[in-house]
């Protein structure tokens, strides 16, 4: 899919969005209490925020709206911890990443036991995503493969990546996006690991593309590390927004390799990790 012209999207880059779909509103950012923070989830009850806190080896726990530290877990046994995902019992999958596994835990409010964990095929796992059919999607940025599990067996690979990252449920409940973060790219994948679409560095200017969410209308909301940006891509592929001027900085609408991102209605929080942050940002849809 290319739907822009390198001439284009240099354009939309330098100028802002080619319209005026969407805004975000800066709200605040979190204290120093992250070292380097990565992808980060709500918890299905919207409770809490549980932020993948590479640097201190652990998941932070913060209040949502403040962005205040409340908990922690994982500093006992946890090595640059990249990623976390929820199944529909509430099970936590963590991105064990410098030990080579996926943690799955039971949570109960602030508080995690751990129950098993995943290590066939993986190494280095930096995404995780529990898909509604009930199987596990491992994204080995290590092993350069993406890897399903069920029950506990690794029943299915997709070899030949680069340093995949994040996975995540595409708008339609079944298909995947996959951020293959050293090619430069974001895949669109059957749930049986086929690839439907591609979205490339020529179209989008990726640059070590990283972690994603989705907007309730399918736009695909990306951290492009490398060139300190987040992009927001309609379901259509027209680029609608960019955040972040393509330079290091601190402050609002300002990034230092961003990675984690995650939506809930109007509000989106972002891993901010070269400034060892969070901040939330309030999205305005436009008629």
């Amino acid at each position: 899919m290319r739907p822009w012209s390198a001439a284009l999207l240099l354009l939309h880059l330098v100028a802002g969005p080619l319209n005026a779909e969407i805004s975000a509103s800066f709200v605040h950012a979190s204290g120093t209490f992250l070292s380097n923070p990565h992808d980060l989830k709500l918890t299905p009850d919207g409770r809490y925020l549980f932020v993948s806190d590479v640097g201190n080896d652990r998941i932070a726990i913060l209040d949502p709206q403040t962005l205040e530290l409340i908990d922690a877990f994982g500093e006992d046994h946890q090595s640059g911890t990249h990623d976390i995902d929820f199944d529909a019992s509430g099970r936590a999958y963590v991105a064990d990443t410098h030990n080579n596994r996926v943690v799955v835990y039971s949570i109960s409010g602030t508080k995690a036991s751990r129950i098993a964990e995943l290590t066939t095929r993986i190494r280095g796992p930096e995404g995780v995503l529990a898909h509604p059919n009930g199987r596990i999607y491992v994204a080995g940025a290590w092993s350069n493969n993406l890897v399903v599990f069920e029950n506990g067996v690794a029943v299915d690979e997709l070899p030949g990546l680069s340093a995949p990252h994040d996975i995540e449920l595409a708008a339609n409940g079944s298909d995947i996006w996959l951020a293959d973060a050293g090619n430069d790219r974001i895949l669109l994948l059957s749930e049986g690991l086929a690839v439907k679409t591609e979205l490339d560095r020529e179209s989008y200017g990726f640059n070590g593309v990283r972690y994603m969410d989705l907007l309730d209308d399918g736009s695909l909301v990306a951290a492009d590390k490398n060139n300190h940006q987040v992009k927001f891509i309609a379901a259509d592929g027209r680029l609608i927004l960019v955040l972040g001027d393509g330079e290091p900085g601190r402050g609002p609408d300002r990034f230092r390799t961003p990675e984690g991102v995650e939506l809930r209605g109007s509000d989106l929080w972002l891993s901010d990790s070269g400034n060892d942050r969070v901040v939330r940002y309030r999205l305005i849809l436009s008629p």
